[in-house]
């Protein structure tokens, strides 16, 4: 009979050996928002530079991206790797401690987000668009993007996540089934997060039961049986990228190297490196929203966009009112259609003939064909319907207003399509990200 943790193996998952600082009274201060975030407000960062001043704090373990492109980056890498070597060998952090960690996080902007911060197999992710694996991207992998965090992480002693993986779960079986029972969970942290982000609580999951409950329901939802019922095929797709895919593949390409670097060495299968740091997180979440990103065409004539629609057999139907616009692009879910707004006013573009399952590919497509006949014009992808209308009503522009992606239909469009096109949806507002809270050693 196999074991629970032979099962989640099967599944590409491992119980994690998570280490966490010693003082839990430094929290507020150790833990920082993913690297990713606020790229272009350098004083957000000068900011928690100044609040984790003196104290041990994940921001000297991370590289911000707003930092990526001054000189010498070299100097802040060699600065994090000593950093971690201080962090493992004085007293800084405890010793590591095997289990799952449940985690509740509340934002003032939405409903409660609970995760599981689990380990994943990198011999079961695969980045590239046309990926089978159980693990998969969900937008298009910009290789340019690895190479210089390949040369962050490649001697990094310690491994952070800010990776939010999904997992399709209606019957809230994994993930949720374990909220009503933190009385019987260990609690490992439990404070209020810097920057007025939030509040955020941890539970170790570690008993036997526990992890066997997670294992069997994972089994169910990986089953030919529910995958077939889902999809229309046994898809063998358990997990999609919510955030953090270029730190995911990073770890993957570090991960390929070794392996090629190692020929022959069968031990090498045993390596921390081997698997990554998620936060598992059901897709069905109160507090998981997906957003539309929307578009903006600049430098063109509007009616030279609708002509080129019409000749491809798009729809072009005027409306008076944003209102109006977003109530249709929303409410009909069947009919793939975008609202635009330009300085002469509104109006719906319907497709009478779909080339993806979802709005975003057909009007990606539409918009990059347009450009690339037109020299000059120009698109910029932009979060929030105001912005959208304030930039597109202006002269010699186009604002595209696209629907929502769907939870119900997330995970079979990628089944059924691959990778989304880029810039489809943001999973909630900044300062709901993960922060960097638990570490894992990756080397040695």
């Amino acid at each position: 009979m196999k074991s629970s943790r032979q099962k989640l193996a099967e599944y590409g998952v491992k119980v994690p050996e998570i280490m966490l600082p010693a003082d839990r009274s430094i929290m507020p201060k150790w833990a920082v928002i993913a690297c990713d975030q606020y790229t272009s407000q350098k004083d957000y960062w000068h900011n928690v530079e100044e609040f984790t001043k003196g104290v041990p704090s994940t921001l000297n373990l991370i590289f911000p991206e707003c930092y990526l492109e001054d000189p010498e980056p070299g100097k802040r890498i060699n600065s994090i790797n000593k950093s971690m070597h201080e962090y493992l060998s004085g007293a800084v952090l405890a010793p590591p401690a095997e289990g799952f960690i449940l985690v509740k996080r509340d934002t003032p902007a939405s409903p409660t987000r609970w995760g599981l911060v689990a380990a994943i197999d990198l011999e079961f992710y695969d980045f590239s668009p046309e990926s089978t694996s159980m693990v998969r991207a969900t937008e298009g992998t910009i290789l340019e993007r690895i190479p210089p965090r390949v040369r962050i992480r490649e001697k990094a002693e310690l491994e952070l996540p800010h990776i939010m993986v999904l997992i399709d779960d209606p019957e809230l079986s994994v993930i949720e089934s374990f909220i009503n029972e933190t009385a019987d969970l260990t609690e490992v942290y439990d404070f209020d997060l810097m920057m007025e982000s939030g509040h955020i609580t941890g539970y170790r999951i570690d008993s036997d039961e526990h992890i066997s409950r997670i294992a069997d329901a994972l089994a169910v939802l990986g089953s030919p049986d529910e995958q077939n019922k889902k999809y229309g095929t046994d898809a063998s797709f358990l997990f999609a990228m919510g955030d953090g895919n270029h730190s995911l593949a990073t770890a993957k390409t570090i991960w390929e190297n070794l392996k090629k670097d190692n020929p022959g060495n069968t031990a090498i299968m045993n390596s921390p490196a081997r698997w990554a740091l998620v936060e598992l997180v059901n897709i069905y979440s109160e507090g998981i929203a997906f957003e539309a990103i929307h578009r903006v065409l600049f430098n063109c004539t509007p009616e030279a966009f609708f002509e080129y629609a019409s000749n491809a057999g798009f729809k072009i139907i005027r409306k008076d009112s944003l209102q109006a616009v977003l109530e249709i692009i929303d409410g009909n879910p069947e009919v793939q259609s975008c609202g635009f707004c330009t300085e002469n006013g509104y109006g719906i573009i319907e497709a009478q003939h779909t080339e993806s399952s979802i709005a975003a590919g057909t009007f990606q497509n539409l918009i990059d064909g347009f450009i690339a006949g037109n020299t000059g014009a120009v698109v910029d992808y932009i979060h929030g319907s105001d912005v959208t209308e304030q930039l597109g009503c202006r002269k010699n522009n186009i604002g595209f207003f696209l629907p929502a992606i769907r939870k119900d239909t997330f995970f079979r469009t990628i089944v059924e399509d691959g990778t989304f096109p880029r810039k489809t949806f943001s999973m909630g507002e900044a300062f709901e990200k993960r922060f960097y809270i638990e570490a894992r050693r990756i080397s040695g």
